[in-house]
């Protein structure tokens, strides 16, 4: 098969990208369309990420030595969400990771991965926080947020965790460091949608290689 008609079907078959399969590179899309890495690798340092929508908070990438981060910088005031969204993903079912650090804040702290989302203010969200030494996975509808779904109570240290979502149907689980802490259902968002990144008012935190796989 030719080049050509490989990257043509490789785009048919990508179901976690809904159009075109621009910054197929960069995201690091496996052959079979079941896993897509964003390393943020091709963007500039001090600059906003590239394949992504940032219409809340200040989302910065940044050289370290573990390699590029995307890093927020933004001291909103409480309760503003800051949401970074992946341009070009359509997906339902999800197995969403991120590698995450806490940096400052001081009426937030922390932060986590979006899925399903609409748009900046309709998404399923799941975040920890340093502040409040707990896990919780919520939903936001028209800019307004639930009451928690569930709450794991974990003792945080200043060091980088991997949190993990998966969501099939209308069933969340909730990862921290491979181990399964949340368990619940949801039916307010039954369709697709994008996956992106979320801090809360001051929250400054550092991500890297956001992941999403086909579960």
């Amino acid at each position: 098969m030719s080049v050509g008609k490989t990257a043509r079907a490789l785009c048919v078959g990508v179901a976690l990208v809904g159009g075109a399969c621009a910054g197929l590179v960069r995201a690091g899309q496996d052959e079979a369309g079941r896993e897509r890495v964003w390393k943020f690798a091709a963007d500039a340092a001090g600059g906003a990420p590239s394949g992504f929508k940032t219409p809340v908070g200040s989302w910065i990438v940044e050289s370290s030595p573990r390699g590029k981060l995307v890093v927020q910088h933004a001291s909103n005031a409480d309760p503003v969400f800051n949401v970074m969204l992946a341009e070009g993903v359509s997906a339902t079912d999800v197995d969403l990771s991120v590698n995450l650090r806490a940096v400052a804040g001081e009426l937030d702290r922390g932060g986590g991965v979006v899925w399903r989302a609409r748009d900046a203010k309709n998404y399923y969200v799941a975040r920890y926080n340093p502040l409040e030494d707990n896990l919780r996975v919520y939903k936001v509808v028209d800019g307004v947020r639930s009451q928690h779904f569930q709450d794991a109570a974990i003792v945080h240290d200043d060091r980088w965790y991997s949190l993990r979502v998966i969501m099939k149907g209308n069933h969340i689980e909730v990862y921290l460091d491979d181990k399964k802490y949340l368990d619940a259902h949801d039916d307010a968002f039954p369709g697709a949608g994008t996956v992106g990144l979320w801090t809360k008012s001051d929250a400054r935190t550092k991500f890297e290689n956001l992941t999403l796989r086909k579960p």
